[in-house]
């Protein structure tokens, strides 16, 4: 247990400085749109905690795949559609969640990802299972299962 936990403290720490060099100075004088470092799966996985968690909006078209849809299973199921979300996301305006957030690798390939993201509030946990895709070799997020507990 102890293995683990220091296990997951490195890999936040990582996470942490990952995305920091991850994100990118604005491309050119004019542009207001961020470009990231989605070149492996990891910098990718660790933009979408950020997002999910610390409220980043940077370079959210850039993370989700054209077709990207997101399924919550809570006491009503929805779907939302990649446009939805990111409306959603980039009304956060870096407002920081009040949670303890964990991230599981569950399977990875040269070409995709499933991540399990936990994330324990007071009362209640939310679980997001994360498919990311490797599109032109940049890693995207492909689809969002959240379920609630």
């Amino acid at each position: 247990m102890k293995t683990l936990a220091k296990t997951l403290a490195a890999a936040a720490l990582i996470a942490v400085s990952t995305f920091t060099m991850a994100a990118a100075k604005p491309v050119g004088d004019n542009s207001k749109k961020a470009v990231l470092n989605l070149s492996t799966a990891d910098l990718a996985i660790d933009h979408y905690v950020a997002v999910m968690t610390e409220g980043q909006s940077a370079g959210l078209e850039q993370l989700f795949t054209s077709d990207f849809k997101q399924k919550v299973h809570a006491s009503e199921d929805k779907t939302n559609s990649r446009s939805e979300v990111i409306s959603f996301l980039k009304k956060q305006k870096g407002e920081q969640l009040n949670c303890k957030t964990s991230t599981t690798i569950v399977e990875q390939s040269g070409d995709y990802m499933i991540a399990k993201l936990t994330q324990q509030f007071e009362g209640f946990t939310k679980t997001d299972l994360v498919t990311l895709v490797n599109d032109g070799g940049n890693w995207k997020v492909s689809q969002s299962i959240n379920t609630y507990k």
